[in-house]
């Protein structure tokens, strides 16, 4: 999907790094073996946040061949109930965001992603065979989110709440309503966070395409004097999101989840907002593939 939640790596433990990065080999994993090879090529950090929040054990680590490097085998956590839902959840998100992608593009502009949505098409049936009710839900606030698109919608807040809903419908239910509310909170407010960061990471490509922008829209095309707006409503959703964090107990990963909200997202966002994340971005992905 994007791939902006991740930690600050810098202030991880040496044992947090490691079950960290054998998690994010895990989700690949349960990726590959659930959905197919294809499912693989669509993981991001994102997925590995989920897993984290849907099981809280500390993982069981085994050594396994790695695609990216043929040549050696990593320690990967996969045997984890967390791992297969976040597998699950990333693939019909990864699935309808191609499809998302075909429908505001032309032909020809959308025909990577048409191709793309077809390979993964057997891999996101198994999914959305898993998670009825999630891949329901993830069609829907698409639907909604095109309308407002095609709307030229001027509110950043109805757009970013109608991805935010669909990123905390991704925690399967626990049977515990307290947890679940917390946990759905959570989601929402980085979901909400998500959408708007991208959105601004997206400003001049979409300017100079003339392609929908919820900020351009917002601002009237002159997004620079949204720029500390954008900045408080994004710290008003971390804060919220922390706020729901901890309400919840997530064992294992606690110390990471925290490193995340507090230290990895503002860190990311700042990157965004100065104009050095896909510089950094690629540089990170190259380093702990």
């Amino acid at each position: 999907m994007f791939g902006y939640v991740r930690p600050y790596r810098d202030e991880l433990k040496v044992g947090q790094n490691r079950d960290y990065e054998a998690l994010y080999c895990g989700v690949c994993y349960a990726l590959g073996k659930r959905h197919g090879f294809m499912a693989r090529m669509f993981l991001n950090y994102d997925f590995t946040f989920l897993a984290m929040l849907l099981d809280g054990t500390r993982p069981e680590l085994v050594r396994k061949g790695c695609p990216a490097r043929l040549w050696c085998r990593k320690k990967a956590c996969v045997r984890s109930i967390g791992v297969d839902a976040a597998a699950d959840a990333g693939t019909i998100l990864s699935y309808w965001k191609l499809r998302d992608t075909v429908a505001d593009n032309g032909f020809w502009k959308g025909l990577p992603a048409r191709l793309l949505s077809r390979l993964l098409g057997r891999g996101y049936r198994r999914a959305a065979a898993a998670r009825p009710d999630f891949d329901a839900k993830v069609r829907q606030c698409l639907e909604e989110l095109q309308n407002l698109e095609r709307e030229q919608c001027p509110s950043m807040d109805r757009t970013a709440d109608t991805f935010a809903r669909l990123l905390a419908a991704a925690a399967p239910p626990s049977g515990d309503a307290g947890r679940d509310r917390a946990m759905e909170q959570l989601l929402y407010h980085v979901g909400r966070w998500i959408y708007l960061v991208d959105a601004w990471d997206d400003l001049e490509d979409d300017r100079r395409t003339d392609s929908y922008n919820p900020i351009l829209a917002r601002f009237s095309g002159r997004a620079e004097e949204g720029r500390e707006t954008m900045r408080t409503t994004l710290r008003h959703s971390l804060n919220l999101a922390r706020s729901a964090m901890a309400l919840l107990e997530l064992g294992h990963w606690q110390g990471t989840v925290e490193n995340i909200l507090y230290l990895g997202l503002p860190a990311v966002e700042e990157l965004v907002f100065t104009g050095r994340w896909k510089a950094a971005n690629h540089t990170d992905r190259r380093k702990h593939t």
